[in-house]
């Protein structure tokens, strides 16, 4: 979950929050402690939904298929756009050595060379995806840690310039920055997101959720702390590789820059890869239920590689750099807070769904103290989503909207082809496995109850539940 969560972007976090100065730092410690509400939220969660899907399975259970839908749709944009977001940091990375005159043509083309990259890993199927971030995940601690611990001693309180340099109010300030600073950990929800694919999911998800949480919550801080204070503030603003710039003013020279550079670009890889599989397993748990186009259910090979969805996802991301780098000079800040946006929806539902639990059956299996710790837990991870919306700025809920409801024709489309009106319907889409096909088999979200379909009669078994029966 770590590899998922820490990428290329907090590598270029210092330079994003630079134009507010150090109060972006107090918004680091409010967005921490909403991330912390998050993830102990999905921890919860986990216990009461296995499989597959995570804010996909939550709301759906909670509120319905409309509700599963467009959680779907949102984290679907999230994981593309996002990727689209750590390549633009990783480029930043790259072109310490090559293209260091930041060519708009050339950054485009090595973009695309680090989105095929994981897409190609990935294809290859799910063990070679694991390898490989286990790999990345170990090489990007290094430089982040030396920031984080070494990097401290070197702060020179000069560096940081005028404590609130937005112009904006204090809670502008940090209302804004929280929005970007956010970013940094989305992924938080990764484990529930392929829990199908965990070994023990009710023990080990809740565990990796939190407590990866609080590892990348200790390196954020303390390492964007050591970056402000080495790294002038108007180099800083300006810098496309902050923690090279930082090295290099510790050491002289550019050997440790280089280094730190070398790392972050190996973070980034790593941070695409396990991203581009998120991609394809958040439309896969839809699919399984109707409730994304049903190529998106279809597996290739032994491991059972979701091909489309990887491939899809990919493209899309594509699309969003080619544009982003010839339409926005800011590219990595307006993709940051459009892929913030589309993550805090599911985010918001999930808080809601835990609540929704809580009041409805918390009395059921929680003690008066617990219940009330867990109510406030999930209230407060509610109230962060809300705060994080406000923060990302009228012209991101305004983009942010509009790809979300883009998703309605989508779901009339499936609606339609299901021959439904209102109705949850029994047919499975035709274009998913059977029972019979093994080798499509793969991890998926519990079934969800079953209700007759618009002109029968017939009775149905009903799924598992998913809020039954575990507590925290």
């Amino acid at each position: 979950m770590i590899g998922s969560i820490i990428g290329t972007g907090v590598f270029a976090l210092p330079s994003a929050l630079a134009p507010y100065g150090p109060i972006s730092l107090v918004a680091f410690v409010a967005v921490t402690l909403g991330a912390l509400a998050l993830a102990v939220t999905f921890g919860s969660l986990s216990k009461r939904a296995s499989g597959s899907g995570g804010p996909y399975v939550y709301a759906r259970e909670a509120f319905g298929e409309f509700a599963g839908f467009l959680n779907a749709w949102s984290y679907w944009i999230t994981a593309w756009a996002g990727n689209a977001a750590i390549v633009v940091a990783w480029v930043g990375y790259v072109e310490v050595f090559v293209n260091t005159g930041h060519r708009t043509g050339t950054s485009v083309l090595i973009a695309l060379i680090g989105l095929w990259i994981p897409a190609a890993i990935n294809l290859t199927g799910a063990k070679n995806t694991g390898a490989f971030q286990v790999v990345t995940t170990v090489l990007k601690f290094i430089p982040l840690v030396f920031m984080a611990s070494i990097g401290l001693l070197f702060i020179d309180p000069d560096n940081f310039g005028t404590f609130n340099a937005s112009g904006q109010s204090a809670l502008g300030a940090i209302s804004a920055a929280a929005a970007i600073a956010l970013f940094s950990y989305l992924g938080l929800e990764a484990a529930s997101v392929v829990a199908g694919r965990v070994r023990e999911p009710g023990r080990n998800v809740p565990r990796a959720t939190v407590y990866g949480t609080l590892a990348c919550a200790v390196i954020y801080i303390l390492g964007t702390l050591a970056v402000f204070g080495t790294v002038s503030h108007g180099e800083l603003g300006a810098s496309t590789a902050p923690f090279t710039d930082a090295a290099n003013n510790i050491f002289g020279g550019t050997w440790a820059g280089d280094a730190v550079a070398v790392a972050a670009i190996i973070s980034g890889i790593g941070a695409l890869n396990g991203w581009t599989m998120i991609c394809a397993e958040m439309p896969y748990a839809a699919a399984r239920d109707g409730l994304f186009p049903g190529a998106f259910a279809k597996l290739r090979g032994a491991g059972g590689v979701p091909v489309f969805g990887i491939v899809a996802s990919t493209v899309l991301a594509s699309l969003i750099t080619v544009f982003s780098y010839t339409r926005f000079e800011d590219v990595f800040t307006k993709i940051v807070l459009l892929s913030v946006l589309t993550a805090v929806i599911p985010y918001l539902f999930s808080a809601a769904a835990q609540l929704y639990w809580l009041l409805v059956r918390g009395r059921e299996g929680l003690g008066k103290r617990r219940l009330a710790r867990d109510v406030t837990v999930s209230a407060l991870a509610m109230a962060f989503s809300y705060w994080s919306i406000q923060g990302s700025g009228y012209q991101t809920v305004y983009y942010g909207l509009f790809v979300l409801l883009l998703g309605l024709p989508v779901y009339v489309w499936l609606k339609r082809g299901r021959g439904e009106y209102g109705e949850q319907g029994t047919q499975r889409p035709t274009a998913i496995p059977s029972a019979d096909e093994p080798q499509a088999r793969a991890p998926e979200t519990p079934a969800p109850a079953r209700r007759v379909t618009r002109g029968t009669r017939e009775s149905r078994t009903p799924g598992p539940r998913k809020f039954t029966g575990h507590h925290d």
